[in-house]
């Protein structure tokens, strides 16, 4: 790989628990929906609205973590509740915010993050590989932006999860590298379309994110390279990502719709002198 990070960069500070710098009270009377929520960045960023006195919705496939991210936030003095949702149904995304709209009167912050992901290349992938992830990582945010927005109300806010594969990426990584893509043009025409009920929309794009499955990734590869290959000496956390969510909600970021924030310790920034860099392949 091109030595093409300094050797010398310092590590910006590093947390893991995504309440630590919450700004208590900013979400006061509030109520958000976190998507693809028991678990990863979904999780951390529930987990950080409801320490900043959000009513918060965590959802997911599966009852058992979502009830443990629910019963980790009421035992830390938040307000939460688990629904169930399948977001490749679409009568399960208009069940969900329905459920959400009756238990707490309202819907203030939507947060579209549910995402899979398949590793194959555009000659390669089948109908079911582009139907797994568009009907995931696309298709559901749409719904889910769709059905919200008729609850929601002047200073109400969208949030796209997206990826700095929007921006640039690898071999291998469709149809994700496409989808992704096509958020943040979606982040844009909803931008525009929900201006007129004073909703703003906005996307968010991670770099890597220290998860389940990047650990396990981590794992086969030499971390430090990884980390080097970021000009702020680390990878990300979920707490980083979710810093940025309740920054782009709240009322501090008013004057912000249909933007892009890309938050991958600058990884983007970089420049490779190597054509097809790929941190998987081994000396």
């Amino acid at each position: 790989m091109a030595d093409d990070t300094p050797s010398d960069v310092t590590a910006t500070p590093r947390t893991t628990d995504p309440t630590e710098n919450a700004v208590p009270g900013r979400f006061d009377g509030k109520t958000a929906l976190v998507t693809g929520s028991t678990r990863g960045i979904g999780e951390g960023v529930a987990r950080r609205f409801a320490a900043e006195g959000a009513a918060v919705v965590v959802t997911g496939r599966s009852a058992e973590p979502g009830e443990a991210v629910v019963e980790d936030i009421r035992d830390a003095g938040g307000a939460a509740r688990f629904v169930r949702a399948d977001m490749r149904d679409p009568d399960d995304i208009e069940v969900l915010v329905g459920a959400t709209v009756e238990e707490y009167g309202g819907l203030d912050v939507l947060v579209n993050n549910a995402g899979v992901q398949t590793e194959t290349t555009a000659q390669d992938a089948t109908m079911d590989d582009w139907a797994f992830v568009v009907e995931t990582d696309f298709r559901s945010f749409w719904l889910g932006a769709k059905h919200a927005v008729e609850h929601m109300g002047r200073g109400a806010s969208v949030l796209n999860m997206s990826s700095n594969h929007a921006l640039l990426t690898m071999p291998g990584l469709f149809p994700y590298n496409a989808v992704k893509a096509g958020i943040d043009g979606m982040t844009r025409a909803m931008a525009l379309d929900f201006s007129r009920q004073g909703v703003r929309v906005n996307t968010i794009n991670p770099g890597w994110v220290e998860i389940a499955r990047t650990r396990e990734e981590l794992a086969d590869v030499d971390r430090e390279r990884v980390e080097a290959m970021h000009p702020t000496g680390r990878i990300g956390t979920p707490a980083d990502v979710a810093g940025v969510a309740a920054f782009l909600a709240s009322d501090d970021a008013a004057f912000v719709t249909g933007a892009s924030l890309v938050v991958d310790g600058g990884r983007s920034a970089v420049m490779e002198d190597d054509a097809y860099v790929d941190y998987r392949t081994s000396d």
